[in-house]
């Protein structure tokens, strides 16, 4: 073998096997090939109070967490992981770790929960946050402050999807001395690795495409490297309490193990809905980053490796014919959420409320693993519902 070739020992497995394998052993009991729920929340200790097994309270750890922690952690090729009850407590635990006044920088497109985050449970904190549109670089660089503490980026975003240049906030915010966290939901680390691009931590809702059943809530966060932010991050995680059930742990990997082949199944299929809307004479705009005349194409191109099974689409009519195709639909269900085996269709600004800047005639889908072409009729004849016929 050629010296300069690495083993197939030194080789990193493929996303495939690590989202079956990583985190993972055979049960030394049973020799179970699933790993069993570990639901005590108390474990065994030697007289001189050490924990022989490493775990003492399910507070601060569980087997099964700590399986789950160490598989995303491999999945984004971070060092740790930790994972909380949702994805805005991931949020949370992060903001926690910033000086009252601090400053934020995020995209003006950011997930409403995340603006009600600061606005609501950190009312008193007095949190100070720019909200610019992250896909120019240029206002990200105008934004930042001598007392700005994080840089907190989202892309594709959420519902807009825009796209922002990973490469390009990591050099921003290396000079400036701001530590970065990605919300890495929508492209999950089938499709992007925001750390490559030097971004210091990555969030996921694993509620959405980790999970991937609509069945569980929960949020993980994945450093690079160990940072100030990260370890404050890991102390309100411990001390805070806002962790996931073993059961939603175990449920969470289970779903991790298919999220390489339902992910890539659904960007190819959102792919063929948005191609089709992108050509209907009642839509007035497609957002999905696939669309060569998207904005962010190229950037998304280059730093993804599909884009993704999310796509946005404003109805020519307004509010009440957007709300009236939502209406008509009969594959696709109305609900919130994304990233499940069903189709879904919402009218975003209705759940995001009167505070919504979103746009009023627009649905945002979320492509499921339905056959693409029954997900497009029942699209078209929802439009033709509505009052759009093609």
């Amino acid at each position: 073998m050629d010296s300069g070739t690495p083993s197939t020992r030194d080789r990193v497995p493929h996303i495939e096997t690590l989202a079956v394998h990583a985190g993972r052993t055979i049960d030394s009991a049973t020799g179970a090939v699933v790993a069993p729920i570990q639901l005590s929340t108390t474990f065994e200790r030697e007289a001189d109070g050490t924990y022989p097994h490493g775990f003492s309270y399910s507070r601060d750890d569980n087997p099964n967490r700590k399986s789950l922690e160490t598989c995303v952690a491999a999945l984004e090729g971070g060092s740790a992981a930790l994972a909380f009850s949702s994805g805005l407590a991931v949020a949370t635990a992060i903001l926690q770790g910033l000086r009252p006044g601090a400053h934020i920088v995020a995209p003006d497109d950011v997930y409403h929960g995340f603006r009600s985050v600061v606005a609501k449970v950190f009312a008193n904190w007095d949190l100070e946050i720019s909200y610019v549109d992250m896909s120019d670089p240029a206002q990200l660089e105008a934004a930042l402050r001598p007392d700005t503490e994080l840089i907190w980026v989202e892309t594709p975003s959420n519902p807009l999807l825009k796209v922002t240049d990973l490469a390009e906030v990591a050099r921003i915010a290396l000079a400036a001395g701001v530590p970065t966290v990605c919300d890495g939901t929508f492209a999950t680390p089938v499709l992007q690795h925001p750390l490559e691009y030097g971004i210091d931590m990555v969030a996921h809702s694993t509620t959405k495409y980790l999970s991937g059943h609509s069945d569980v809530l929960g949020g993980v966060l994945i450093a690079g490297k160990e940072n100030a932010l990260f370890a404050s991050a890991r102390q309100s995680q411990k001390l805070g309490g806002a962790v996931p059930s073993p059961f939603d742990c175990w449920l969470t990997l289970r779903g991790i193990e298919t999220l390489p082949c339902r992910v890539r199944t659904q960007s190819a299929s959102a792919m063929q809905v948005a191609t089709f809307l992108n050509g209907h004479d009642g839509v007035e705009a497609v957002y999905y980053p696939g669309l060569a005349n998207h904005p962010g194409h190229a950037v998304a191109a280059r730093q993804m490796a599909a884009f993704g099974g999310v796509l946005s689409v404003r109805i020519a009519g307004g509010a009440s014919t957007a709300i009236a195709v939502a209406a008509a639909v009969r594959v696709f269900t109305r609900a919130t959420s994304l990233g499940g085996t069903h189709s879904l269709i919402e009218h975003r600004a209705s759940i995001e409320g009167p505070a919504s800047t979103t746009p009023q005639n627009l649905l945002r889908i979320s492509v499921g693993l339905e056959n693409p072409e029954d997900l497009i009729d029942d699209l078209a004849q929802a439009l033709s519902a509505a009052g759009h016929a093609g």
